[in-house]
């Protein structure tokens, strides 16, 4: 049995500022407890964001950024106006005019889209709608296998996986992919299912293409890496 994605984790370094701008664009209230702050989706996909303090500075784009969907121009704006009300930025990364997605980014410069309606890639998606990702298309087979998620797009050498409709879908935007450099800003959480094993799961993992990296945080997690030398990690099971 495969393991769940608890939450994608945010390193930050004032989490409690970081956590408000993504609540806030959300409209869903932060927990703070032992394992971070969790921040929920705000429709019922069960998707959340874990958000924990690092002191290493963003000096990088994301290897992950979010997109998010639209009903409207004016839902558009909407969410526009809220991302900036609650310190988030407009920024540029060479998009054109044309394309009708504003890039933004929260108060520590990671990097999200809020893309205009009629997105028919997102059309089964909610608010949510993908956590757009740098990388080939060898490490979406990874993550379909790994989450069990089926693949719903496999083209050009782009990967798409969705757990099921109505929920964030994962992508991988194929060659080229950017350098890597130092750890990821933004990693997946997985949550071994209860009552199983997190290092038969590793196990599982490693026989799918991962790698362990021996990190020592202090806390229960296995450190793991993809195909794509991307961190990700196993938690202790729930």
């Amino acid at each position: 049995m495969s393991s769940n994605l608890f939450a994608v984790c945010f390193g930050a370094n004032d989490p409690r500022v970081v956590a408000r701008f993504w609540g806030g664009v959300f409209g869903t209230e932060p927990v703070e407890d032992a394992e971070g702050i969790l921040v929920p989706a705000k429709d019922d996909s069960g998707f959340r964001l874990r958000i924990v303090p690092t002191e290493e500075r963003k000096s990088t784009p994301n290897q992950m950024h979010f997109d998010l969907t639209s009903t409207s121009l004016e839902d558009q704006q909407a969410t526009v106006a809220r991302a900036l009300d609650f310190g988030g930025r407009h920024i540029d990364i060479g998009q054109l005019p044309e394309e009708g997605h504003v890039v933004l980014a929260d108060p520590e410069g990671n990097e999200l889209c809020v893309i205009p309606p009629g997105n028919n890639f997102l059309a089964d998606c909610g608010f949510l709608g993908a956590i757009a990702s740098d990388g080939t298309q060898a490490v979406g087979y990874f993550w379909s296998k790994a989450l069990d998620w089926p693949l719903v797009w496999d083209q050009d050498e782009e990967t798409a996986i969705q757990a099921r409709p109505g929920t964030p879908k994962i992508t991988w935007g194929g060659p080229p992919v950017a350098p890597k450099y130092g750890q990821n800003r933004l990693h997946l959480d997985l949550a071994p299912p209860a009552g199983s094993d997190q290092q038969a799961e590793a196990e599982r993992l490693v026989g799918l293409g991962a790698t362990r990296l021996g990190l020592d945080t202090g806390d229960a997690a296995i450190w793991m890496a993809d195909p794509d030398g991307n961190e990700f990690t196993v938690l202790s099971p729930r």
